[in-house]
């Protein structure tokens, strides 16, 4: 019992000495140099969450009707991939085939005015 009591001690002692002998040598050492973020990133400001489709549709209603600028509005939604025979849309994507303008433009705002409009609140 003699024996674990004087080991006691001593690891105690042993564990105070090693304490004091840091806290000497963090006053000793000179301040360390801010070290730099390593995963530092450059955040971009957070911008508008992107559009859906429909949004992008619905915000191309507000154009004029029947003019290029509504046409291009629709053709940068869904860029046109015109076939010389395309058959009849069934969904707003199939309107991007469609090769005369003036029928895209008609295909596009047939499923534009349907899209349902819901209040942003």
């Amino acid at each position: 019992m003699k024996k674990l009591l004087a080991l006691i001690v001593v690891l105690n002692a042993t564990a105070a000495f090693s304490l004091q002998a840091l806290a000497q040598q963090d006053e000793a050492a000179p301040p360390a140099a801010p070290k730099p973020a390593a995963h530092a990133k450059a955040k971009a400001p957070k911008s508008a969450p992107a559009k859906s489709l429909a949004e992008k549709l619905l915000a191309c209603l507000d154009i004029d009707d029947e003019t290029k600028d509504r046409l291009d509005c629709y053709d940068a939604a869904v860029p046109p991939k015109p076939k010389p025979k395309a058959s009849p849309a069934n969904g707003v994507m199939d309107c991007r085939f469609v090769k005369e303008e003036d029928e895209r433009l008609k295909c596009f705002n047939g499923f534009a005015e349907k899209i349902p409009k819901f209040s942003s609140r």
